[in-house]
């Protein structure tokens, strides 16, 4: 294999016939014509995918270039955190000399300091500003990217810091990272995510108390910190030694009681309190179930559901509020809610009407969200039945294969017609979608029933 294959993958971002070609026994280290190993054309290209799948299986990202770069000091230079942490592969602290280690966070501090605009000027000599747009780093986190004078960047080198930070231990002060993570004042930046991730990490009562003491900030952003920090605590796996699990509960119990008067804060820490699993859930829920904004409200159904009780997992206060939601003037409430009635139906008249009325409602959005949740719900009733079939009309092809899904469910005589008015199942991002795979198993069985022998 002479490697033209696998350039040609690298240069059009194919993570996947990468690999395919490596595990072919393609060379990792493959060199180009002008003279740099394939791994550099995936950093200059921010593809992340595409470097990991070469330094897996041995691309060196330590390999001195001509220039007297490294494909790992060309990544820092670039600024897309998710192509470092591609790039710098496993054990970085145990693999690079302390000297090379001091190189590249000096190099990450010295571009997380003078910007990304500046760095590229310095770099081509153009003059004027820089193209500037938003893109995604990686699959969850924003960064800005920056073209001029013919060369791009992504401006990530304060999360490309943070991360190289934890990745060789160094202790970074917790009023440092917190300020690195709020400069973008933007929760979806990668600064903000590299930060909370780290903190998060940091299992510790100083860095615990240092991050929760932003809690009474003025600034709500870092307030809206602080509780995607806890959110980190409560979702991550750690021992019980240092989980924070009840500290993290308790904290955002506490926060609620106390009020906070930023909306957007507010839905967050409802939001996160609802993975806890605190007894106090439902008081909370029931406190803020007429707050006046929106964004509030669609926060509570989650709140008031407790799995752990027996069925039907809901107080008569609960549900009595969930049935006032159901019927919010704002669509993302009604929607929520429900989701909400329909995963802890109790078998009442009162919630079967609730959810048809959903199902009907003048917002598709809302029709598409609670026919999700009830098409593989226990309410086999005529009129919810009815109230998907009425779906399958719907634009959202989503909303039609819930419907059609929900009607098999129900063994429903309108079943196969739901099917034909679905279209077709070859979609991106359905491939192996359970909906679908129920769909295909009934028409197949439809059309060769098994015989009495494979019963």
């Amino acid at each position: 294999m002479d490697g033209t294959e696998l350039v040609a993958a690298v240069r059009s971002g194919d993570a996947e016939a990468v690999r395919a070609l490596l595990e072919s026994g393609a060379a990792p280290d493959t060199v180009t014509d002008g003279g740099l190993p394939v791994l550099c054309l995936a950093v200059d290209a921010f593809a992340a995918g595409v470097a990991e799948a070469l330094v897996e299986a041995g691309a060196d990202p330590d390999r001195l270039l001509p220039d007297g770069t490294t494909p790992l000091v060309r990544a820092v230079e670039g600024g897309s955190p998710a192509t470092v942490e591609a790039v710098l592969g496993r054990e970085p602290r145990l693999r690079l000399p302390e000297a090379e280690r001091e190189r590249l966070l000096a190099l990450a501090r010295r571009l997380h300091e003078s910007g990304a605009e500046d760095e590229l000027r310095g770099r081509t000599g153009a003059s004027g500003p820089a193209h500037r747009v938003r893109v995604l780093d990686d699959e969850y986190d924003h960064v800005d990217q920056l073209t001029l004078g013919g060369r791009t960047v992504r401006a990530g080198h304060s999360a490309i810091l943070t991360n190289l930070e934890w990745a060789f231990r160094v202790l970074t002060p917790v009023d440092e990272l917190v300020a690195r993570a709020v400069a973008p004042r933007d929760p979806d930046h990668v600064a903000w995510a590299s930060a909370g991730l780290v903190l998060s990490q940091r299992r510790s009562k100083e860095t615990w108390s240092a991050v929760t003491a932003y809690r009474h900030s003025p600034d709500p952003h870092h307030r809206r910190f602080v509780v995607d920090v806890i959110f980190y605590y409560v979702m991550g796996h750690a021992s019980w030694r240092n989980s924070y699990e009840k500290e993290a509960a308790d904290l955002l119990v506490a926060w609620t009681a106390e009020g906070e008067e930023d909306p957007e804060v507010l839905a967050v820490v409802l939001r996160v309190l609802s993975d806890t699993g605190h007894r106090e859930t439902e008081g909370v829920g029931l406190r803020y179930a007429d707050h006046p904004d929106p964004r509030v409200r669609a926060r509570v159904p989650d709140l008031l559901l407790e799995w752990e009780a027996p069925p039907p997992y809901w107080s008569p206060e609960a549900r009595a509020a969930l049935l006032v939601l159901a019927a919010d003037e704002d669509g993302d409430v009604r929607d929520q809610a429900g989701r909400a009635l329909a995963a802890a139906h109790d078998d009442s008249r009162e919630v079967t009407d609730a959810l048809v009325a959903l199902l009907r409602d003048p917002v598709a959005a809302v029709r598409g969200g609670v026919a999700e949740a009830v098409a593989p719900g226990k309410d086999r009733t005529a009129a919810v039945a009815d109230a998907l079939a009425a779906l399958l009309d719907e634009d959202e092809f989503t909303t039609r294969l819930n419907a059609a899904y929900g009607l098999l469910r129900r063994d429903d005589a309108r079943t196969d017609e739901a099917i034909k008015r679905v279209g077709s199942f070859s979609r991106p991002g359905y491939e192996d979608d359970h909906r679908i795979s129920a769909l295909w198993t009934w028409q197949r069985q439809r059309d060769h029933p098994p015989t009495p022998a494979e019963r």
